[in-house]
């Protein structure tokens, strides 16, 4: 069984706490691999998975813009790697985007993630809360979401299948080999949804 190397984009936002969540979740599971921080199309060409991590869309798309690591995590999804966007990184994978607030955001997408969304769906920074998230169709029956001026998706295409909703707002989606949520797991101590990423990855790189 070969090695299976997962990265966590390290432009901003929560990398330190993905990259613990995934090493401790391949830990558990007993996935032989490694976890790294990427940020150069060089380095997501060795990746066998990605996590584009919450933090703030708009940046995280032009600093990837700027070092040319679009393209390379375009490709790599389009060729089977396994993704997993939180937050930001759900808005960054989607094919649209516009803010509750001020509408349409000129930012660069990955155009990958058959939704429309909705950023900043529940309110500002203050507005952050935590609620009980039930994620049935990936075996998960409750797991406590940390939202932090989440997006939701307002809607889906015909391949993407919802995984979860609160207040009748979709926010957790999977379509194919792309995993999105509009909270943050990595933020609380249960690692169920990384250990069912990198379970993914390792049925993909198998």
């Amino acid at each position: 069984m070969s090695k299976i190397k997962i990265g966590v984009l390290a432009v901003q936002g929560d990398v330190t706490e993905n990259f613990l969540a995934t090493m401790a979740s391949m830990s558990e599971l007993g996935i032989d691999g490694s976890v790294i921080q990427v940020k150069t199309a060089e380095q997501i060409s060795t990746l066998d998975g990605l996590i584009i991590p919450g933090g703030e869309s708009t940046v995280i798309g032009q600093m990837s813009l700027v070092n040319g690591a679009i393209k390379k995590i375009k490709e790599k999804i389009e060729s089977g790697m396994p993704v997993f966007g939180i937050c930001a990184g759900m808005v960054f994978l989607s094919k649209n985007s516009k803010d509750r607030v001020v509408g349409n955001v000129d930012q660069p997408l990955l155009d990958i993630l058959d939704v429309k969304i909705e950023r900043n769906s529940f309110g500002r920074q203050k507005d952050s809360f935590e609620a009980n998230i039930s994620m049935e169709p990936i075996g998960i029956s409750s797991f406590n979401g940390v939202f932090i001026r989440a997006p939701s998706v307002s809607e889906t295409g015909s391949d993407v299948e919802i995984l979860a909703k609160f207040n009748e707002k979709i926010v957790a989606v999977k379509q194919g080999n792309v995993i999105a949520t509009a909270f943050h797991p990595e933020l609380t101590k249960n690692i169920s949804l990384h250990k069912s990423f990198v379970k993914l990855v390792e049925n993909q790189s198998n």
